[in-house]
C-alpha cells in the first residue's frame, strides 16, 4: 500500500514520502498519511500452496486546518492512486479490491486545528507459502 502511494506523483506532491507510514494514528509530522492496524480474515488455501485472506485497513489523512482544502486534496489524490487497488508485489497479489470509502472527522482535540480523514480499504490478497 505504501509503495503504491509513494509511487503516485499527486500524493507525494502533498505529502513527503517519509510522512506516509504505518504506525500510531495521531500525526507527528504534517501533512501525513498513516496506515492503521489491519484486520485479516483468512479465507483458506488455493492451488499451488497459496493462501487467501481478506484484509481491512484504515488509512488516516492528517493535515493542518486550512479550510480542509489540503486534507481533501490529499484524500482525492489517494483515491485516484488506489482506484484500481495497490500494485501487486513479488510476495502478494491483490485478487479483489473494493473502492475506498472516506469519511472526514472532527479532531477530538480541536485546539490543534487538524483535519482528519479516515479511509476504509478492503482487499482479498493471495500469497504463496
Amino acid at each position: 500500500m505504501r509503495g503504491t502511494l509513494i509511487g503516485a506523483p499527486a500524493v507525494v506532491a502533498h505529502v513527503l514520502p517519509d510522512n506516509i507510514r504505518a504506525g500510531m494514528v495521531r500525526p507527528d509530522r504534517l501533512p501525513c498519511v498513516v496506515l492503521g492496524d489491519a484486520r485479516t480474515d483468512f479465507l483458506g488455501c488455493a492451488a499451488g500452496s497459496q493462501r487467501l485472506a481478506r484484509v481491512f485497513l484504515t488509512l488516516h489523512v492528517w493535515a493542518q486546518e486550512d479550510g480542509a482544502d489540503t486534507a481533501r486534496e490529499i484524500g482525492a489524490a489517494i483515491q485516484d492512486a488506489l482506484a484500481f487497488g495497490p500494485k501487486d508485489t513479488a510476495e502478494i497479489a491483490v485478487d479483489d479490491w473494493q473502492q475506498p470509502r472516506l469519511v472526514w472527522l472532527r479532531d477530538p482535540q480541536p485546539e490543534l486545528t487538524l483535519t482528519h480523514g479516515a479511509m476504509a480499504l478492503e482487499a482479498v490478497v493471495r500469497w504463496r507459502v
